[in-house]
């Protein structure tokens, strides 16, 4: 399986961080995974990470929850959306929710850069498809 330099986790839930963050690192996927709890911490991570600074590498994953306290995953993803192609180019965009309501998924529709949505937490399985699908 392929090794990915950078995921980012975004999520206000700790156990489900906890989890997610040792699935990835038992499977080897990336060294470097970090973690911030709301959109607007993910936003001011990217704008670091895209103008080059050398602690905030640029993500080749990015896992975003729907609801989270502060900004959710919907705001964020509206903001995202302002990033240039370039910027976001290599960046791969997956939701990672507990929601499964028709309307949150229906609503993920509107924002092109988001490619799939999985079930939280992560499971092997999930991790296996979206290194072949993705990478």
């Amino acid at each position: 399986m392929k090794k990915l330099n950078t995921i980012l986790l975004v999520d206000d839930d700790d156990t489900t961080n906890y989890l997610n963050q040792r699935l990835l690192s038992r499977m080897e996927v990336a060294p470097d995974i970090r973690v911030v709890t709301d959109g607007e911490e993910a936003l001011e991570y990217l704008n670091k990470a895209f103008a080059g600074y050398q602690d905030y590498p640029r993500p080749d994953l990015i896992f975003v929850d729907i609801k989270m306290d502060g900004m959710d995953g919907f705001e964020f993803l509206g903001e995202y959306q302002q990033f240039t192609p370039e910027e976001k180019g290599r960046t791969v965009m997956l939701m990672l929710t507990s929601s499964a309501s028709f309307y949150d998924l229906e609503k993920l529709k509107e924002y092109p850069d988001v490619r799939k949505h999985y079930s939280k937490p992560l499971a092997e399985a999930d991790v296996r498809e979206i290194m072949q699908e993705y990478f």
